[in-house]
């Protein structure tokens, strides 16, 4: 039985694919944004089908796309209570440094470590 129902926003395959592998083990079902345009989109339709994401991890940056940082103010207006995650390498970054700040619930670093990721997972959902 599925622990909830992530939706996981990147552009970067890779970080895709690691991050979907790491919340199968952990026992969460993912699902996969490539931007923050989508990310909106698909929390959107969740929320209507009464099936909606328990939290969503977010890129902070997503290079010719709307990435963390613009997406959370959409998502905070369609829901003022989502458990955003944000995610980044930039671990300097005023976002990822204040997150709360932002909107954001919750922070993991890149490169993932299971355990962080495990841990906030378990705060929020």
């Amino acid at each position: 039985m599925s622990k909830g129902k992530i939706l996981v926003m990147d552009d970067e395959e890779i970080v895709q694919d690691v991050l979907s592998n790491m919340l199968d083990f952990l026992g969460y079902e993912a699902e996969i944004a490539g931007d923050g345009t989508q990310a909106i989109e698909k929390f959107k339709q969740a929320r209507l089908s009464d099936n909606p994401f328990d939290a969503i991890i977010m890129d902070l940056t997503i290079p010719g796309g709307v990435g963390g940082r613009d997406a959370i103010q959409d998502l905070l207006k369609v829901d003022p209570e989502v458990k955003a995650i944000v995610s980044s390498g930039y671990s300097t970054d005023p976002v990822v440094t204040n997150y709360q700040e932002y909107g954001f619930k919750g922070v993991v670093n890149k490169p993932f470590k299971l355990e962080d990721l495990r841990q906030v997972l378990e705060q929020l959902v």
